[in-house]
Parts: C-alpha cells; structure tokens; sequence
C-alpha cells in the first residue's frame, strides 16, 4: 500500500472519529432512554449501568438525566433519583427502565423496581429532586417480576395511560393525580392485554409454543390520529418492533420491525421516540462503548423521519449519529462544563453545593462542545475550576482535538478539590460557528475539576 493511500484511508478514519455523536453520554453508561420535550427542551432519563458489574448480572441503583436544547450537546443533571428514595423496600440492585411525565407542573417517575414491581416518584423540576409521594408501590399486582419497564402518555381527552410488561403486556388508566389508577376496570384496575399474532407478530416461544415478538420495554405515545407501542422484540437478542393502534387501548395491529441487529448492539434494548423542533428522533441502547459488555451499555440516538402514511422506517444503527444540531450554542452565557457533545477519560461527579461538575480529568482527557455560535468574535474565556494538585491547562482548540489552538488557560492549584475558583485569559479573536474542544494538558495524576466556562466579546 503506497503512502497516499495509507493517508487516504487514515483521514477517513479520522474524519469518521470526529463526527463520532453516539453514545451520546461517555461518562458513564447509561441504558433505557426516555425522552422528555418539556419547555423547549429534551430530557432524556435513563437507567445506569454501575461501572463495576455484579454477580454477573445488570448492577443499577439509581437514575440520571440529561438535557438538550439542540440534540448534539447533552448536559449531565447527575443521579436525579435512585433505590434510596424507596424506605418501604431494602433492594440495592434493579433501578430498571424508567419513564418520566409531566402535568400540572408537576414532574412524575414512573420507574420499575426489578422484584419489587413498579413505583412513583414525583418533583416540582424535571431534574428533581424525586420523592414518593404514596409510600409504596404503585401497581399492586400479583406479578410484581414481570412489571417492568413502565410507559406513560396523556391522551387528547386528559386520560394517562400507563402500560408496562415482560414477556406480557399489561395497563392501567392512572387517576388524575398521576400516582393512582381506576379500580373499576380489569381486574383491580389492571387490563391484561390479548398478545396476538396480529398485534405484535409471531414467534415460538421458549416453550415451543406459539408466541409474539413482543418482550419487553414498551414506548408508548400518540403522534397525529395514531397510537404507537414500540417495544423491544423477538427475545434474546432483542430487535425494536413496533404495533399501531386508533384508540389507547387497541387492538393493536403489527407492523414490523424498527431496528434489527448489529454488532455493537448490546442483546439487550429499549426505545424512544420523540419529535423536537420539526424532527423525530429515535434513542435506543448498545454496547459499544464497554467494548461488548452486555451489562455496561450507552445511550444512542438517530434521526429519521415518519414514512407518509406514519409508518416507522427499518433504521440502523450509526457511530455518528445526529449530524446536524436544531440550535447553536451561545458561548457568552455561562456554559455548564458537563454539556458535552463528545468526551474522553474524565467522569462528572455532584455534591450539594456545586451541583454537577466535570472531574476525573487527566492529562490528554477532552471535552468537544458542537455548534458554538461566536457571533462577531470573542476576546476572552473564563472557566471555574478546582485544584488539590499543581493543576495544568485547558487548551482551547477549535474544530479538532488537533485544531487550531486559539489559547491555553493556565489552571494554578486553588487549595482544595471544593474551593473553585474563576480563572481567565484572552483568546485569539475567533468569529462564527464552530466545534470547540477543551483538551486537558499536565503532569501525573488527576489535575482539576471544571464547573462551567464563558467567553466574553
């Protein structure tokens, strides 16, 4: 192989690698997203998948959150609820797929405990905090190991529906305050629904017997005159299907698959769909991140658009992702330092003074922030930061980990990992909209923490 060609391809490596989008959160694993449009803003709750697995099975014990405004930088809202908020259960593992709410400003978790059925939560914010409002578990069924991964949607008419179910799909119609349900229907208020061939697709089941697609990890929502449950499908592993339906409660009619396999697809998933500023976007879950950890996966997103008559197209799945951002980033208001497009190394941490917060950071580790509008130019950049250490620098780069440096802010020690600090320099005058990186230069060691970061014009 000559050299032109060898640079060739190893451009193309590169270029692939910088416009690498999924998973869209690197600082931990995340799985089971749920998208929230609240406001002119995108949350996404999701499961998390604890760095070091247990007993060789899925080791969760809380829930997090994130936020965009523009669905390429994505800001980290921490832990927003976990297992502890539950006193009247002991598990420390099973903090399984959530969903969250809102109505009447008011902010409702419906999250499934494994072994302990599903349960509430609810908040005045939609980053909490969570607390239980009722003291117990909200579905009292007798099949609290199936209810799992709960779905919630508001229909035209005001009525919440909430579906949940594995291998078995089941709902109730919740009250208006969101944290009971209408005794009067099914039995004790919970309907069992008919799972036919027509309404999710056939499979043999693992006793040989006739089954459906349908497993797990229901997603339901209403877009134009038409019901959707998207779900995961087909067993292990698992595809993403999806049924349609005229009214909430079926019957519900197959059509086919969303999301078959890949290789960097983790044998588990879960959806969700949303549309945001004129697009729709579909979240789901692989196992790229962890190498093919099957217990440690990471929060994908993709773009796509309705086919005519509402159906759903087959989509794959992309290391690059959402490629074009609905929003610029305005750099002269202050920027929390844990809005990430694309990280590497570090981790974000939170305590109750300084909230969420970017640490963990070694020398080499990065931060790349998409779309930063600068306008007519910017002049100076100040960061809040935090140093035990002799600290480093923050290189600010442009359009590339390599880009051009447009300066290098010194980071001094500040005396304490808690006591920030506002440092500041002037950058070379930079005019338009560009990727932006922080790229963490220094010795050994972990050298500062980062809270947020400004430029000024």
């Amino acid at each position: 192989m000559n050299v032109r060609l060898q640079l060739t391809i190893l451009g193309m490596l590169l270029a692939v690698f910088s416009i690498a989008q999924n998973p869209i959160v690197q600082t931990y694993f995340t799985a089971d997203p749920a998208p929230m449009v609240y406001n002119g803003t995108v949350y996404v709750y999701t499961s998390h998948d604890e760095d070091v697995t247990e007993k060789n099975f899925f080791t969760m014990r809380d829930w997090r959150c994130y936020s965009s405004t523009d669905m390429v930088n994505w800001t980290d809202h921490g832990a927003v609820a976990s297992l502890k908020n539950f006193t009247w259960m002991d598990k420390t593992n099973g903090a399984w797929a959530p969903q969250c709410i809102e109505r009447n400003g008011k902010f409702y978790l419906y999250v499934p405990i494994h072994g302990e059925g599903i349960a509430v939560l609810v908040s005045d914010s939609p980053t909490g905090p969570f607390s239980d409002p009722i003291g117990k578990r909200l579905i009292d069924s007798d099949h609290i190991w199936q209810d799992i991964d709960p779905t919630v949607a508001i229909d035209d008419n005001g009525q919440a529906w909430l579906y949940w179910g594995n291998p078995k799909l089941w709902f109730v119609k919740l009250n208006k305050d969101m944290v009971s349900y209408d005794q009067s229907v099914g039995a004790n208020g919970i309907v069992s629904v008919e799972m036919t061939p027509e309404a999710f697709g056939s499979k043999e089941g693992r006793d040989g017997k006739p089954g459906t697609t349908y497993t797990e990890g229901p997603w339901f929502y209403k877009r134009n005159n038409l019901y959707y449950m998207v779900y995961a499908a087909a067993g292990i592993p698992e595809y993403i299907a999806y049924s349609t339906a005229s009214s909430p409660e079926g019957p519900w009619t197959y059509k086919g698959n969303i999301m078959e396999r890949a290789p960097h697809l983790a044998f588990t998933n879960h959806a969700g769909i949303i549309d945001f500023k004129g697009n729709s976007y579909f979240f789901y879950h692989d196992q790229d991140l962890s190498k093919g950890e099957g217990f440690k996966r990471s929060v994908s997103l993709e773009q796509f658009r309705y086919n005519s008559d509402g159906t759903i197209p087959l989509m794959v799945p992309t290391k690059d992702g959402v490629k074009q951002s609905v929003a610029n980033l305005n750099p002269f208001k202050k920027v929390e330092a844990e809005t990430i497009a694309w990280s590497e190394g570090l981790k974000t941490a939170s305590n109750s003074e300084t909230g969420v917060f970017v640490t963990k950071i070694e020398s080499g580790d990065y931060i790349k922030v998409r779309s930063v509008d600068f306008g007519k130019g910017a002049k100076t950049f100040e960061a809040s930061v935090a140093s035990v250490s002799a600290g480093g620098k923050i290189e600010i780069r442009i359009d590339g980990k390599d880009g051009n440096l447009i300066e290098a802010l010194e980071v001094a020690s500040t005396g304490g990992d808690q006591i920030w600090k506002t440092v500041s320099c002037k950058v070379s005058k930079i005019k338009g909209v560009h990727d932006v990186y922080f790229v963490f230069k220094g010795g050994e060691g972990e050298l500062f923490s980062f809270d947020w970061w400004k430029f000024k014009k």
